[in-house]
């Protein structure tokens, strides 16, 4: 088994350090998060850093990198309060990796992709036309990670779209019908299949 100490890591060349160090923590999801600015330009971009904070109320959370340079999705989160996260699925993979290139905020990801947005109810933030999971969200907090200078950006669910064969009787989301993707590491994309479930744990008698 290949060992790496803190030392290790911190003398591997940069590129290969980071493939490491992002793929090391496991599968993540993969969601496109879907904005717009003020001035009406649309903004959609890959996130592998959504995660859950609480049911009730319904709230998720995710990562950013420093804004040491502009980010258009935390720009215009910020601005608007609105987003959307949207889940990424088989077929819209390669498309969806693009919207990581960093393009102006003039530059809607929607334009230079065949990903589509659409709207509902009068969300003011796009969601990705044939996402299966299309989560409406508002801005709640944030908190500066000060160790690595990382926004945890935090938002409510005010609206939440599901496809109607995905959801199962107790209200779980089976999302392997819908091929949902996972991330591993930066750039990898994979198809999870659902195995089983287990249900709620209680001590054994």
């Amino acid at each position: 088994m290949a060992y790496f100490s803190e030392n290790d890591i911190e003398k591997l060349e940069h590129i290969y350090k980071i493939n490491l160090i992002n793929s090391c923590s496991g599968y993540k999801s993969a969601n496109l998060i879907g904005t717009k600015s003020n001035t009406n330009i649309e903004n959609v971009a890959v996130f592998s850093s959504v995660t859950h904070i609480g049911s009730s109320p319904a709230m998720f959370g995710f990562f950013l990198r420093p804004t040491t340079v502009v980010r258009n999705t935390y720009e215009n989160i910020k601005a608007t309060g609105y987003y959307t996260i949207n889940h990424i699925h088989e077929s819209i993979t390669k498309d969806a990796h693009h919207t990581s290139a960093k393009y102006n905020a003039s530059t809607s990801e929607f334009n230079v992709t065949d990903l589509n947005s659409e709207y509902k109810n009068n969300f003011f933030a796009p969601f990705v036309k044939g996402a299966p999971v299309q989560i409406a969200m508002k801005f709640v907090e944030e908190y500066n990670i000060k160790a690595n200078n990382t926004i945890l950006v935090v938002g409510k669910i005010i609206g939440l779209y599901i496809n109607d064969n995905l959801i199962e009787d107790d209200g779980f989301i089976n999302l392997s019908k819908a091929k949902v993707a996972a991330i591993n590491g930066l750039d990898g994309y994979a198809i999870p299949e659902h195995k089983k479930r287990f249900g709620y744990q209680r001590p054994k008698q």
